[in-house]
């Protein structure tokens, strides 16, 4: 956040008069006001992306007739969503019930904290960003399981011990495989991966301590479909068995945080992978830095965002017991081995 006061300071001078307390709760204020739109306009187009996506994968046209291309029907859900009766049932645990969608949306928009969207723009520049956002993102558990436990309602319940198992076996394997990025770099700030990626495409770690970083990558990409409940790991939800999951006693606005949160989890996560191994907010060459930094960034991580909602439409759900089997006996071995690999390449090749 210092640095971000700094660079506003350089270019209005005269908010350097101002009380730097003051200047902290106006860029609190702008921060959380910021993520809040950006959180709920990547909803709007993540969701109208995934029914055309889905559709033209189906050989369909998807929503055509509220706005160009139904470009505006997801904003008609939206608001048809804010305006239904927030109705609470008679046999919940009130309090949990009502305060588990406001930790889940709060967490999420809390990680947004520590993500540099160019080399200033950046709410706090912690030098260990990494270990503040999986640190932080874990609480996301405690949320829903006080929303299923609160909800009184089996399925809710079912749902809600999935998605902790779900979420907290598979940050191991997460953990591990960004463990490859940061041994490489040799520092947990996201900033300093970031530079440390600078001088175009060839130089971001996806290609840098090869094969090591690759086989992290796609580690990294399979565990965080689990970590977000998307498809074909999505257990927590699944509609066939469990009605909803978690949220199925949630309307109104309580059930749009948990759908923003949701999908803000999803560019949370795309943007990590962006971050660490596809260069973050540097350009794809040289001669293109004359594009903003959040350009690149939020293009490389709606890019990955794609190939989560390509999987969704191409491969079946997984059963539970797969599920735990792909994690503990595949991704955290697999994981530990590159890991061990890349250090022992680091040592003797530099």
């Amino acid at each position: 956040m210092t640095d971000l006061i700094q660079s506003l300071v350089n270019m209005q001078p005269q908010l350097a008069d101002l009380p730097q307390p003051l200047l902290l709760i106006g860029l609190s204020v702008a921060f959380g006001a910021g993520v809040l739109g950006f959180m709920a306009l990547f909803s709007l187009v993540a969701v109208w992306l995934e029914r055309k996506i889905s559709a033209h994968m189906q050989d369909r046209l998807g929503p055509m007739h509220t706005g160009w291309h139904g470009t505006l029907q997801t904003l008609a859900d939206g608001v048809k969503l804010l305006m239904k009766e927030d109705i609470i049932p008679r046999d919940v645990d009130k309090l949990l019930y009502c305060i588990a969608p406001g930790i889940v949306f709060t967490v999420t928009v809390a990680v947004f904290a520590a993500l540099p969207f160019s080399s200033t723009l950046i709410a706090a520049d912690l030098n260990i960003g990494i270990f503040f956002i999986l640190a932080i993102s874990s609480v996301i558990v405690v949320g829903i399981i006080m929303a299923g436990w609160a909800s009184n309602n089996k399925w809710s319940l079912y749902g809600t011990m999935r998605a902790a198992a779900q979420v907290v076996s598979y940050e191991i394997p997460t953990a591990l495989a960004l463990l490859t990025g940061i041994i490489t770099v040799g520092s947990l700030g996201l900033q300093d991966i970031v530079r440390a990626q600078s001088g175009g495409v060839f130089h971001w770690l996806i290609f840098q301590t090869f094969p090591f970083n690759l086989v992290a990558v796609v580690l990294y990409f399979i565990a965080s479909l689990a970590e977000v409940n998307r498809s074909p790991f999505d257990m927590p939800e699944a509609e066939s068995e469990l009605v909803s999951g978690y949220h199925t006693e949630y309307s109104g606005m309580r059930f749009a945080f948990f759908f923003m949160a949701e999908y803000g989890n999803m560019y949370i996560v795309a943007a990590v992978l962006s971050i660490f191994f596809l260069g973050g907010w540097q350009p794809l060459f040289p001669f293109l830095d004359f594009i903003p930094g959040p350009v690149w960034l939020i293009s490389k991580a709606m890019a990955v965002v794609f190939v989560q909602m390509w999987l969704r439409w191409t491969l079946p759900r997984y059963r539970v017991d797969q599920l735990m089997d792909l994690c503990w006996k595949v991704l955290v071995p697999v994981a530990f081995i590159n890991l061990i690999g890349a250090g022992l390449f680091i040592v003797l090749f530099g």
